[in-house]
Order: structure tokens, then C-alpha cells, then sequence
């Protein structure tokens, strides 16, 4: 059977919350210190010690939410550390990531001054694991509170005179692992206690997140469900796409065979099953869906760079990450109603970042032009699309060969990611536009590719994978046919004709 999509534009999903194109900067390696925060002594353009050239590029991109200070570093960050003055700051050892000393000149100041720099929400994690209830409670209250109290007068002491909005606050991170191995019902109970005082100060409401599973710990869901969810507005999933066989040898993220690229993706795309399986139990629960699902730490890990501190988790970055960015998308927007944000990890240096630093050079990695090119589905309706674009089969195993998703934005105009995973051969998509009441359209494209299936940007070489006009379609009947390139990222817009 030939390939083919149905795209129905009457049929009306409910929104694609703009915070599934959220990010995530933990203290881990080059992240905050080089990649965010320089100082302002420092020969790299800055503003206020924060990078410029950073800054303009997340812009550009529309991040809406920032998550900090981790993962695994939020259950032993101490907020008071990284208040007043920088030279008085406690210095601190990252003893999660790499042994380093911390000398806390990037703490709440510094992290909503970023915020407020990007246009984007902060969201803020808080201490469980080794951090106390007051600590917790005295940490909103700085943050939020505009009247007299020790807190408040604390930060106007510190320089900030009106209190901040914050939206999102995570109670723990990961605390069925580094946030304190603690086990589901210990932790289910400990949230009620801490959740408790995250309290709402005068017009900020809180969006309480509670700790979700590891990847398919279903009990860990049915626990928190079961136990807490009343008390939350939010559950988190982690999830990390790792194509080697072992934690200790995860693959390298280039120089990679056939092999591990298909298997990179068939794992991107459990990402589908993990959201399923976890949202049967939450509607157990929570029927109406008031509790969203929160994926705020998902994308590749492989092993780090050679010759980089291991603790630091720096990675290259390939057109095999924008397949499994686009291939992640298509599953969140397909689960919207429950899936509410997600943050990729990480924003600069780590992990699947979207872009690499090296003293005051810079470049944009291929993940984050699948960044700009899907912000078009930002807070945009859902509109059913249909794909059954054949199947791509290696070794006897096969995923989809293409994926898909549509929405249409508040000036009428429909977008249509398509990811081809098939790293050799090109797809010829037919895409048949329904129910837009005859409505002619323009078509235009953009498409990222890459030569080799381990195509990246380097500081020499900035642009070998970069976006392009696409024009490899057609337009007849109300049918728009693609030819998409093998391993390839697509967004095409339909204009409708005045």
C-alpha cells in the first residue's frame, strides 16, 4: 500500500501547550558556568554576567519555561548559598557532577534575571532529599511575598524590591534515585508534608509538581496517584533515550554504524508507550485530566565526549538527535490534553543540548533548529493527521518510517511536522487536506537534513546542518505531496488564500 496522510481540519484536538518546548539547566559541567553565566568581568559579551549571544539565540527560539536548579543537584542545593553579595557566597562541591567547587555566583537572582531576559517562566526545583520544610517554605516566600516578613525583607535587602511571579515549583527531583532513594509510598507522604507549605502568596497561585517514575515504574505513578494527587497540579516522567546496551557504555554520539541509529530511534519512540501506559493510570484517578503529566527530563545520553571530565556529560549533537527531537514532539502534541510541558535536558553543553559553548565561540546544534522550526505548534491547536507512511525495517525489527503531527494557529494557518527516519531512503508523503471547507492554500517548507548519519555542527563548521527551504512537494486537488529526504525533519505551512 502506498504511503499516505489524512489531515482533518475540522477535527480540533484542544491546544499544544507552549511549555512542551520548555528547557532544563542544571548545575552539571559547562552548563550554567560558561554556558549561561560568565560573570561580569568577563572578555564574552555579556549582560549582567549572563552571555548575549545565549540569550538571542534561546530568544529566537521562543523558549517558554526554564527549569532549575536540577535534577540531581536541586536535592542538595541549599538556596541561601547563592544569595547576597557573590563575593561572601558559600563555596560547594558538586559532588553529583564531577567533584567541582561551586563558588554559587549564579543562584535566584542570577536565575530570574535569565528568566526575565528570555521572556520565558521559571521553574523552580525545590530540596527534598537533603533540604528541610522551612528551607522549602522560606524559598516561595522569598520568591513570591510583597508584604513584611523575614523573607521578603531578605531579598529587598539582596536588591530586589517587588516580589517575582513563579508559576511552576517542583517539590523534589528523582527521589525514587539521587533525591533520596526513597521508596513511592515514603515519598507520596513526604510530598502532602512538604507540598503543604508552598504556599500561595497574595495573586501568585503555585503549580505544585509532585516526583513522577523512572521511565515505566507504573507503581510509582499508582502510589502517587493513588496517594497524593489531590495535592498536586502537575506529575513528572523521566525518560532518556540511551542506544547502548549497558549504563556504562551508552554508545558514542557520533562516529555511531547503522545499527545504533535505528536503535537510537526505536527507543526515541517508546517515549509513546511510557506516556500511554502512565496516563491509563492517572486517569484512574483523575478522570478529568486535571493533572498534567510534566516530561521534564527527556532526550539522548551517550557516552561524553573523549578527553572531557565525565562528571560534565558533554556530548555532540547530530542529525540523529533533530530525528529523535521531532520523532518526541509528534508523541507529545498526539498526547496534549495530558502531556502539559516538558523540558529537554539540557539547554547548553549537556546531554541534548541545543547549544554547545567554547570560550566565547558558540553554535547552534541540530536539536535546536528542530526547536525553531516546530515553535509554530506553540499554544496552536491540534488537528488530526493521520500518517501511514510504511515501515522502516533493520535486522528484522522495524518502526515507523515516517511520523507526523498538524495544528492551526490563531491566524489560520496550518503546520505539518513530518520526520523521515529512514537514514537511506527518501519518502513521498501524500497528504489529503480535509475538512477545511474547500479553502485553497498556499505551501511553503522547511526542511533539516544532514549528508551522513552522523551529520553536526562544529565551531569551524557551524552551519553542515542547518535549515533549508523545502520545496520537494506538490499541490493538486487538495492533496499536498511531499518528498521528504532520507533522515530527515520537515515543517510545512498551509496558508489559507485571501
Amino acid at each position: 500500500m502506498a504511503n499516505r496522510a489524512i489531515l482533518n481540519v475540522d477535527l480540533r484536538r484542544g491546544t499544544i501547550n507552549r511549555n512542551i518546548y520548555g528547557h532544563f539547566s542544571e548545575h552539571l559541567g559547562r552548563c550554567i558556568y560558561e554556558g549561561i553565566w560568565v560573570g561580569e568581568d568577563s572578555p564574552i559579551p555579556n549582560t549582567n554576567g549572563i552571555r548575549n549571544d545565549v540569550v538571542q539565540a534561546l530568544k529566537q527560539i521562543n523558549i517558554p519555561v526554564l527549569r532549575w536548579p536540577g535534577g540531581c543537584f536541586a536535592d542538595e542545593y541549599h538556596w541561601k548559598d547563592g544569595i547576597g553579595p557573590r563575593k561572601e557566597r558559600k563555596r560547594m562541591v558538586n559532588t553529583h557532577w564531577g567533584g567541582v567547587v561551586e563558588n554559587n555566583h549564579f543562584g535566584t537572582h542570577e536565575f530570574m534575571m535569565l528568566c526575565d531576559m528570555l521572556g520565558c517562566e521559571p521553574y523552580i526545583n525545590g530540596n527534598v532529599g537533603s533540604g528541610t520544610v522551612q528551607e522549602m517554605s522560606e524559598w516561595v516566600e522569598y520568591l513570591t511575598f510583597g508584604g513584611v516578613s523575614p523573607m521578603s525583607e531578605l531579598r529587598q535587602a539582596n536588591g530586589r524590591q517587588e516580589p517575582w511571579k513563579v508559576t511552576y515549583f517542583g517539590v523534589g527531583n528523582e527521589n525514587w534515585g539521587c533525591g533520596g532513594n526513597m521508596r513511592p509510598e515514603y515519598y507520596a507522604d513526604l510530598y502532602r508534608r512538604y507540598q503543604t507549605y508552598v504556599r500561595n502568596y497574595d495573586d501568585n497561585k503555585i503549580h505544585r509538581i509532585a516526583c513522577g517514575p523512572n521511565v515505566d515504574d507504573y507503581n510509582w505513578t499508582e502510589v502517587l496517584m493513588r496517594e497524593a494527587s489531590r495535592f498536586m497540579d502537575s506529575l513528572t516522567l523521566h525518560y532518556y533515550t540511551v542506544p547502548g546496551d549497558t549504563w556504562e557504555d551508552k554508545g558514542p554520539a557520533t562516529g555511531f554504524e547503522t545499527s545504533e541509529w535505528f536503535k537510537t530511534l526505536e527507543k526515541a519512540l517508546r517515549m509513546d508507550e511510557l506516556i500511554t501506559k502512565h496516563s491509563v493510570i492517572m486517569d484512574k484517578y483523575d478522570p478529568e485530566k486535571r493533572v498534567g503529566l510534566i516530561v521534564d527530563e527527556w532526550g539522548t545520553w551517550y557516552n561524553v565526549e573523549p578527553g572531557t571530565n565525565p562528571g560534565f556529560l558533554y556530548q555532540q549533537n547530530t542529525i540523529r538527535d533533530a530525528l529523535v527531537a521531532g520523532l518526541t514532539f509528534n508523541i507529545f502534541h498526539k498526547h496534549n490534553e495530558r502531556v502539559h510541558m516538558a523540558n529537554i535536558a539540557q539547554t547548553v553543553n549537556v546531554l541534548q543540548s541545543v547549544i554547545l559553548t567554547e570560550g566565547e565561540k558558540m553554535v547552534l546544534t541540530p536539536t535546536y533548529h528542530v526547536f525553531d522550526m516546530f515553535k509554530v505548534h506553540q499554544d496552536a491547536e491540534r488537528i488530526e493527521l493521520e500518517v501511514d507512511g510504511g515501515a522502516y525495517s533493520y535486522d528484522g525489527r522495524e518502526i515507523p518510517a515516517v511520523t507526523g503531527s498538524a495544528s492551526i494557529n490563531a491566524n489560520g494557518v496550518v503546520h505539518i511536522s513530518l520526520c523521515n527516519t529512514n537514514h537511506a531512503e527518501k519518502a513521498v508523503v501524500p497528504v489529503d487536506v480535509r475538512g477545511w471547507g474547500g479553502q485553497s492554500f498556499e505551501v511553503t517548507g522547511t526542511v533539516l537534513t544532514g549528508d551522513t548519519i552522523d551529520a553536526h555542527n562544529t565551531f569551524a563548521a557551524p552551519d553542515t546542518v542547518a535549515p533549508q527551504a523545502f520545496h520537494s512537494f506538490t499541490v493538486e486537488g487538495g492533496v499536498v505531496t511531499a518528498e521528504l529526504p532520507p533522515m530527515s525533519v520537515a515543517v510545512l505551512a498551509l496558508t489559507p488564500k485571501a
